[in-house]
């Protein structure tokens, strides 16, 4: 108790002197105040009088001397009054915080203690640093710990890869020696264990050159299964080599089965290169006795289903129909084809024909049937086309070659077939007089090369160009022949002269129109040249003919016929826009003017004659020359008016009878034909009536009796051929 009490004296006292110092304090204050109010008395005698302005002023800017200047107090009353509110404010302040010092002493400890709790606090966070610093330095030490061990994880990762691999290639597995040993060549897992045994050999070869000892503990193995594997592959392929060679095989079921372990030559071409050679060399022997077997004896047969009759060399164009007893009367169609006519031989060459079946000879003959030499052709070289594709395919795949090489190995394979055809197409050609055939057989040529091409297979692209070099040069011999056989006929050894087409120009028309025809989707510059000296020819031909006909109109008739049907026989296969329609087309419409003036001539040539003549007068104005031929045109007036129907009719007949064509003689004859006879008719009448109705002649009365213009068009209308 006694220690409480003591205590709460010196907690007491300690209030009492806080308090105390706080009155003190505020003691100081008020004497400051003091001495503020004193610096206002204006009594004293240390201010000089320009100070004690400034001071006034300063004063009387305060709001407690504006209030009591206002209210008139006596300053020196007033600062008493002041000074002593001022005391017992002090006093009263003093005892309140005597009242308050036990709060204010304890507000004092607290503050102590909490300096001191806050002096601990940063003690401890000075360790706590120092802590951290020691621990972060050893996160460091871990790191580069951590980065160390992994860089060593990982070296020891990469050498037990390689040594993994490794003893994994050294390993020879029972499993691999007794499936190489036992299992046949065929089974699926023989290849599996040779792809590997491959890749140990390759790594053996790897190993020895880098001297590594652990490849020979395995090399005497790894030798022996790679002879037995090459002993059994070599045996496996020439026995299906050796399969080719039996009579009525299908030789392409061994080579798909070829294809199927093609990686047994790879492995022979990379361990064993003396039995993949002789392998390959036994293959090339086997099938290119083969092949030059097979060709020849199917050629052969071919050439017995040929037409027995072919074109010689009397078969030209420009021979005479007498020449040949019955050559070109109509034959029998299952007998031989025609020369100049290419018919439905032309039918080879569309796709569905090019690339159909083969002919099958002894089929032909059970039937009697019998072929063109192009058909034959086709039948031959579509043969060699499928078959030298596929052989070229399998060369490159099976035993793995390219570009040149393929292509040495594939002569050396089709070489001798292909000499064997040349020197036999050689032996055809040189004797052969049927253009048509050989064009065809050409083309035929041209559209395989274009599948060859498409197919990417370049292996026949030279037996192509040698074909065509043996096949051009024939054509064009033949084509001059015809061209020469024309030049020089002689029209006075053709017989009896007609004015229907001659057989010569339908010949050409029809040879003419089928090269064009055929030309089209290849065209040649050399064909288009010798085709245009034939046509000269031909049109000589035909003018020297018709020289022969004693009469115009017959020379005429003749050429206009010839002229239709020839060109009517080009229009059926060429293109309207082609050089030899064209020139027809001009050469019949001049012609059919011409012949359609010389058939008017005898009925009307009087009134044609006056309204040429009188239509020259007029255009030099000096028709008053015709006015004193009133009697001719009276005469050609009335001789119109009575005549022309009968005119009109007889011409009308005999144009329809000298015309072969009824269609052209109907366009030579008809009203609706711009360049009809009946239309020249109409417009020269109406030419007569202009002349008539000039003033020169109005004065004439035959006037009145000339037919009206519209009236003669409806009655000429009636004579329209109908046919």
């Amino acid at each position: 108790m006694a220690e409480e009490a003591a205590a709460d004296v010196s907690s007491a006292g300690s209030s009492t002197q806080v308090a105390l110092d706080y009155l003190q304090d505020e003691k100081t204050d008020g004497d400051m105040a003091n001495l503020n109010l004193g610096e206002l008395d204006l009594t004293t005698d240390e201010y000089i009088l320009d100070e004690v302005d400034i001071h006034i002023q300063a004063n009387l800017e305060d709001d407690l001397v504006k209030e009591a200047l206002k209210t008139g107090v006596d300053l020196r009353q007033y600062s008493k009054q002041v000074e002593a509110e001022l005391q017992r404010i002090e006093q009263a302040s003093i005892k309140d915080y005597i009242k308050e010092s036990q709060n204010i002493a304890l507000l004092h400890n607290q503050i102590t203690a909490c300096d001191s709790i806050l002096e601990r606090m940063e003690g401890m966070l000075s360790g706590f640093q120092s802590d951290l610093s020691s621990i972060s330095s050893e996160i460091q030490t871990l790191q580069q710990q951590s980065v160390s061990m992994n860089v060593r994880l990982k070296n020891r990762q990469a050498v037990r890869s390689h040594l993994s691999q490794l003893v994994d290639e050294l390993v020879v597995p029972g499993a691999m020696i007794s499936t190489i040993l036992e299992s046949p060549v065929t089974e699926q897992e023989f290849l599996e264990q040779l792809h590997e045994l491959n890749n140990k050999i390759n790594f053996a070869k790897e190993l020895s050159f880098r001297e590594t000892l652990a490849c020979s503990d395995i090399q005497d193995i790894v030798d022996r299964l790679k002879l037995k594997a090459v002993s059994k592959i070599r045996e496996f392929i020439l026995q299906k080599i050796y399969s080719f060679r039996k009579p009525m095989t299908n030789y392409q079921i061994p080579q798909n089965t070829l294809l199927k372990y093609r990686f047994f030559y790879q492995f022979l071409l990379a361990n064993e290169r003396t039995v993949a050679k002789e392998i390959r060399d036994e293959y090339v022997d086997t099938m290119s006795k083969i092949y030059y077997s097979y060709f020849k004896s199917y050629s052969g047969r071919l050439l017995k289903v040929q037409y027995e009759e072919v074109a010689d060399k009397d078969d030209l164009m420009g021979v005479e129909d007498t020449a040949k007893k019955g050559f070109f009367s109509k034959p029998s169609l299952k007998s031989r084809n025609t020369i100049f006519t290419v018919g439905q031989r032309g039918a080879i060459l569309s796709p569905s024909e090019l690339e159909g079946p083969i002919l099958v000879p002894h089929t032909a003959q059970r039937g009697d049937s019998r072929y063109p030499y192009e058909t034959l052709f086709r039948s031959q070289h579509y043969a060699l086309l499928d078959n030298g594709c596929r052989e070229f395919l399998f060369l490159s795949d099976f035993f793995m070659v390219t570009g040149n090489s393929a292509l040495d190995l594939f002569n050396s394979i089709m070489g001798k077939t292909l000499s064997m055809f040349l020197k036999s197409m050689s032996t055809y050609v040189s004797d052969c007089y049927d253009s048509i055939a050989v064009f065809l057989c050409i083309h035929i040529i041209l559209r395989f090369r274009a599948i060859t091409a498409k197919r990417n297979i370049p292996a026949l692209d030279k037996y192509w160009e040698a074909v065509l070099e043996l096949l051009w040069p024939r054509f064009e011999l033949i084509l001059e022949m015809n061209i020469h056989s024309i030049r020089n006929t002689d029209p006075q050894k053709l017989g009896v002269l007609d004015t229907r087409p001659h057989y010569i120009t339908r010949r050409y028309a029809e040879f003419s129109s089928a090269i064009v025809s055929i030309n089209q989707t290849f065209p040649n510059e050399r064909t288009h040249a010798l085709l245009g000296q034939l046509q000269v020819e031909v049109e000589n031909f035909v003018l020297k003919m018709a020289a022969e006909f004693p009469s115009r109109r017959d020379q005429l008739i003749f050429l206009i016929n010839n002229y239709d049907m020839m060109l009517g026989v080009l229009m059926e296969r060429a293109a309207d826009d082609s050089k030899e329609v064209e020139g027809f087309q001009q050469l019949l419409l001049a012609r059919t003017q011409e012949f359609i003036e010389e058939i008017l001539s005898p009925p009307f040539g009087g009134m044609i004659a006056f309204v040429k003549e009188a239509e020259g007068l007029m255009e030099k104005g000096q028709l008053d020359r015709l006015k004193n031929e009133e009697a001719r045109i009276t005469q050609l007036v009335r001789g119109f008016s009575s005549s022309w129907k009968q005119s009109v009719e007889s011409m009308s007949q005999d144009v329809m009878r000298s015309f072969t064509n009824f269609k052209n003689g109907t366009s030579i004859i008809q009203i609706f034909s711009p360049q009809g006879a009946l239309t020249q008719l109409i417009q020269y009448y109406h030419g007569f009536h202009k002349i008539l109705n000039q003033p020169t002649f109005r004065s004439l009365a035959v006037r009145s009796e000339l037919i009206n213009l519209h009236h003669l068009m409806v009655e000429v209308k009636k004579h329209k051929p109908n046919f």
